[in-house]
């Protein structure tokens, strides 16, 4: 009889941990769903990827005219 009533406290208790594993699995996906970005997003960081390239190059730019003016007028 020990027997049996081992076998359904441990049903009991891996039924109850898969609910608790199932339950959390989607509670999580259903929020990350919410969480997806909108078309506006996506636009949105796009814009911001390109002003960030266009300042990027035209900083770098601005440095490399400052290195050849810097060697043009120190040159022996």
């Amino acid at each position: 009889m020990a027997y049996r009533e081992d076998m359904t406290t441990l049903v009991i208790v891996l039924g109850s941990t898969l609910a608790l594993i199932v339950g959390a699995f989607l509670v999580v996906a259903w929020r990350d769903r919410r969480r997806q970005s909108s078309p506006e997003d996506s636009a949105a960081a796009r814009e911001a990827a390109g002003t960030q390239q266009r300042y990027a190059a035209e900083r770098h730019g601005r440095q490399g005219d400052v290195w050849r003016n810097g060697q043009s007028q120190g040159s022996p």
